[in-house]
C-alpha cells in the first residue's frame, strides 16, 4: 500500500463520527469507573462515552449508538422499556428482563446446575440453601434438607438496596432463634474456602479473574465458643482480632486460582444462560473436597 493510500484511509478513519456510548450508573460507580485513563482509552478508539441526565426523560436525550446502565430502581426501568419500543435497533447492555433474575436469590443461581462443562476434574455446585417464606418449624426443615450450621442468612431479593446487603452468619440454633430478618429469605451453608473469593469479571467476550480476600474458615471446635449470630457488618471486626496483615498476604499468595480454561467455560456458559454481558460472579474453592463452587452471582450490584 502506498503512502498516499495509507494517509487516505487514515483521513476517512479520523473523519468518521465517534461511536457514541452512553452511560446511566450511580454516582459511586461512575467515581470508581469512569476514569481519565478510561476516556483517554474510549477517546483513542474513536468513542464517544457520556452520562445521560438522570432528572430528565431518556427519550429527550441526546442521540447515541450504545447504552450501558447499572440501575434498578421502577422509574427507570420503565423509561428505559420505553425507550427500547421506540428504538430496539440500539443495545442496551443489559437488558431490563435478564436481569431480573439477578434481583433474586433463588433465580440467580438455577443456571448453574444446567451448566454442561466439559471439566472431568473440577466440578461446579451451588452450597446447600433454603428459601423460606415463613418462619414456622425452622429448625425441621433444616434438618430435614439436611442443611448443617453455620448458615449464611441472606434477604431473598439482592436488588442493591441497603435491606438486600442485611446479612448474617448463623452458628447455631440459638443465633437462629434470634436472627430478625423478616422472611422471605435464604438460609445459605457456609462453606470453609481458605478465606479467598475468586471474583470473575465478565464483560463480553473479555474474562478476568482475580483474588480477594473473604471470610476466614470457620473450624468445628469453634462452632462450640463462638458467637450464636453475627451480622457481617461486625465480621471484619472480628476477624481483625484473628488475622494479621501477613497472615492474610500468605493466604492471597498461596490461594491457587482456577484454571483459566475452567473459568474461561463457566463464565462464557453463564453469558449464554443469562443472555447478559455484563456481570461478574464469585466461585470459591470447597477446602472439605477441593471443588470449586459458585457461592453467588453478583451481576447488577448497585
Amino acid at each position: 500500500m502506498s503512502d498516499s493510500d495509507q494517509k487516505g484511509q487514515a483521513g476517512s478513519s479520523s473523519s468518521r463520527p465517534p461511536y457514541r456510548i452512553a452511560y446511566a450508573l450511580s454516582p459511586k460507580k461512575v467515581e470508581s469507573f469512569i476514569q481519565p485513563s478510561l476516556l483517554h482509552l474510549t477517546h483513542q478508539r474513536g468513542i464517544h462515552l457520556f452520562p445521560l441526565h438522570l432528572s430528565k426523560p431518556l427519550l429527550d436525550q441526546p442521540p447515541f449508538d450504545c447504552l450501558i446502565h447499572k440501575l434498578s430502581h421502577p422509574d427507570w426501568i420503565h423509561q428505559l422499556l420505553l425507550f427500547l419500543s421506540h428504538h430496539p435497533h440500539i443495545p442496551v447492555i443489559d437488558h431490563p428482563h435478564d436481569i431480573h433474575r439477578l434481583h433474586n436469590r433463588i433465580t440467580m443461581l438455577q443456571v448453574v446446575n444446567h451448566l454442561n462443562l466439559t471439566s472431568t476434574q473440577l466440578s461446579l455446585s451451588i452450597p446447600n440453601q433454603l428459601f423460606l417464606d415463613t418462619p414456622q418449624s425452622l429448625l425441621h426443615t433444616l434438618a430435614s434438607k439436611h442443611i448443617q450450621f453455620p448458615l449464611i442468612a441472606k434477604p431473598l431479593l439482592a436488588d442493591g438496596t441497603a435491606a438486600s446487603h442485611q446479612m448474617s452468619l448463623v452458628f447455631n440454633e440459638e443465633g437462629l432463634r434470634a436472627l430478625s430478618l423478616n422472611p422471605p429469605f435464604v438460609l445459605q451453608e457456609f462453606v470453609n474456602h481458605g478465606g479467598v473469593i475468586f471474583k470473575v469479571y465478565v464483560a463480553g467476550r473479555h474474562i478476568q479473574c482475580v483474588k480477594r480476600k473473604s471470610l476466614p474458615d470457620i473450624s468445628e471446635d469453634k462452632l462450640g465458643v463462638s458467637e450464636n449470630l453475627l451480622p457481617f457488618s461486625q465480621i471484619s471486626n472480628l476477624t481483625a482480632q484473628e488475622q494479621t496483615d501477613q497472615s492474610v498476604a500468605k493466604l492471597m499468595e498461596e490461594a491457587e486460582l482456577p484454571p483459566s480454561s475452567f473459568v474461561n467455560e463457566v463464565a462464557t456458559q453463564l453469558r449464554q444462560a443469562l443472555n447478559l454481558n455484563l456481570f461478574n460472579f464469585d466461585m470459591i474453592r470447597d477446602s472439605k473436597c477441593n471443588r470449586i463452587r459458585v457461592r453467588f452471582l453478583i451481576t447488577v450490584s448497585q
